[in-house]
């Protein structure tokens, strides 16, 4: 994926590659600016302009998306891939109840009559935790707090029960409780619809809970894959365990805030990206090949794949 500048094109998303199995949950995890959101948002061919998608495959239910036409897209979004997007006071429109933003898309999507589809909405908020749907759907989005106006997303994102949801940052600006509430909710109802959920998120805490594989990125590429217990338990690339060294834990004791183990540096600007490995600025690892050399993906066992040149990778120059 491709960004136009002054200086050229910026390549923000770079042979990005993940699968997501049926009813599987995929963690898409990494810092702020790894391409995270994007990735999601292309799957959805949302890519805000003047991004473009420039080459490559999105294959969902054995199509390539990137063959279909706007009216062929817009007939999927909504109906077999959804999305909860990260901030649900920015995707609901301020102006429409809640009940003509929800009925609107069981009208375009499944021609439901007016009563059958306010039934659908009834129970679909019900179980999203919502009560006195009559009420709320009469409602605007700025008379809801942010946790029920997350839910509504959720209810919103599932009420054509979608093959893949995907999840964007769904805990954002919410307070502890709230997230916990909203992640049990999105796993409970991605099993009781049998979904497949692609969970963007920075926070390693949320994919360990949620997630069934984890992929990592970093300035736009992905640098591991793996079953997310494994991966949790004996990550291979540098950037992950770095990642997870980052996190605060319980079972250890802190003395300072500047006793937490951080990340040195920054990650790069995508506008002028380091030769070799992206990640090698900031690699305690690093060697003279990782800053001319890029690896490529290798699979080193039950499909656990990790781009590194210390771990198998074949390198080709950048």
């Amino acid at each position: 994926m491709d960004f136009p500048s002054r200086a050229g094109a910026v390549r923000a998303i770079d042979d990005v590659a993940f699968t997501v199995g049926r009813q599987e949950t995929l963690g898409l995890v990494g810092e702020s600016g790894s391409g995270k959101t994007l990735s999601s948002l292309a799957v959805l061919r949302l890519v805000p302009p003047p991004a473009r998608i420039v080459a490559g495959r999105i294959v969902f239910e054995g199509q390539d998306l990137l063959t279909l036409n706007s009216a062929q897209m817009a007939a999927l979004r909504g109906r077999r891939i959804a999305m909860v997007f990260q901030n649900p006071a920015y995707s609901l429109n301020p102006i429409l109840s809640i009940g003509a933003q929800l009925t609107e898309i069981l009208a375009w999507h499944e021609k439901l009559p007016r009563r059958a589809a306010h039934d659908h909405i009834a129970e679909l908020l019900r179980l999203v935790g919502i009560t006195d749907a009559p009420a709320r759907l009469r409602q605007f989005p700025h008379e809801l707090s942010g946790g029920m106006k997350q839910r509504i997303c959720i209810a919103r994102a599932l009420l054509c029960h979608p093959a893949l949801l995907l999840a964007d940052e769904p805990t954002t600006n919410l307070d502890v409780t709230i997230q916990a509430q909203i992640l049990d909710l999105l796993q409970q109802l991605k099993d009781r619809f049998a979904t497949s959920m692609i969970l963007v998120t920075h926070d390693m805490g949320v994919v360990a809970r949620m997630a069934d594989r984890i992929s990592v990125m970093y300035a736009g590429t992905v640098c591991e894959t793996g079953n997310a217990a494994t991966l949790l338990r004996s990550p291979l690339h540098p950037y992950t365990r770095a990642l997870l060294e980052s996190m605060p834990r319980a079972d250890r004791s802190y003395q300072t805030v500047r006793s937490l183990p951080v990340i040195p540096g920054r990650i790069p600007s995508l506008a002028d990206p380091p030769a070799g490995c992206r990640f090698h600025p900031r690699c305690p690892e690093a060697e003279a090949d990782c800053r001319k050399l890029r690896p490529m993906p290798v699979t080193l066992g039950s499909g656990h794949v990790v781009s590194c040149l210390k771990r198998g990778s074949q390198g080709v120059l950048a």
